[in-house]
């Protein structure tokens, strides 16, 4: 019969280690950079009177921010884990 493992236990097994924390860091901070290119780029196409390529451009962005906020997430996840 197999052991089940205590809520400790089962935390303890999804920490992350500093290199993998390090790297979610780098992730976040790439997918926010990018994002301000995009909306960067959006102002100008504005500017220029291309909403439609303004509008891919957002979308463009949005979808970065989105990618941050996930990794941002399990960054305070393991954080609140491990302290």
């Amino acid at each position: 019969m197999e052991k089940s493992l205590t809520k400790s236990e089962t935390v303890e097994s999804k920490k992350m280690t500093s290199a993998e924390r390090a790297s979610n860091h780098k992730k976040i901070a790439s997918h926010l950079q990018e994002a301000s290119k995009n909306h960067t780029e959006a102002a100008k196409h504005h500017e220029d009177g291309n909403a439609e390529k303004a509008a891919l451009s957002t979308i463009t962005a949005h979808g970065h921010v989105a990618h941050a906020v996930s990794a941002s997430k399990q960054d305070v996840k393991d954080h609140a884990i491990k302290g």
